[in-house]
């Protein structure tokens, strides 16, 4: 069975990027464009590895949504990795309980290497 990824980004061409990448290393994303139907997609969503969570949204922030993914316990033990453009958010992110941290770009050559050291419970804070 292939493992699952739920990306959280406002961004469509981001969000394509990413899902583009995970999808060359065989997992499965689900999307989610806007935090407003978070609750209503965590009802539905199959049980995923990694949670890749961009950090600016219009109304709300990724420290906002983290909070809310982490209070849920189907979520519990599941990586949760800041993907944002505002890397000078890294103190930050690690505070609010980010599990990793990944600067955009992502580092298409990286990107796989990266990725597997989250899968084997890694902490990765990579600009």
């Amino acid at each position: 069975m292939s493992q699952h990824a739920l990306i959280v980004d406002d961004n469509v061409s981001n969000v394509e990027a990413l899902k583009a990448l995970l999808y060359r290393e065989g997992v499965v994303a689900t999307t989610l464009i806007s935090p407003i139907d978070l609750p209503d997609l965590l009802d539905t969503l199959a049980p995923v590895d990694v949670v890749f969570l961009d950090l600016e949204f219009p109304n709300y922030t990724g420290f906002d949504v983290l909070e809310q993914l982490k209070a849920d316990p189907r979520l519990a033990g599941v990586p949760f990795v800041a993907y944002t453009v505002h890397i000078s958010e890294q103190n930050e992110a690690r505070q609010a309980g980010f599990d990793s941290f990944l600067g955009k770009p992502l580092d298409v050559q990286r990107f796989p290497e990266q990725l597997q050291r989250i899968f084997n419970g890694e902490h990765v804070w990579e600009i």
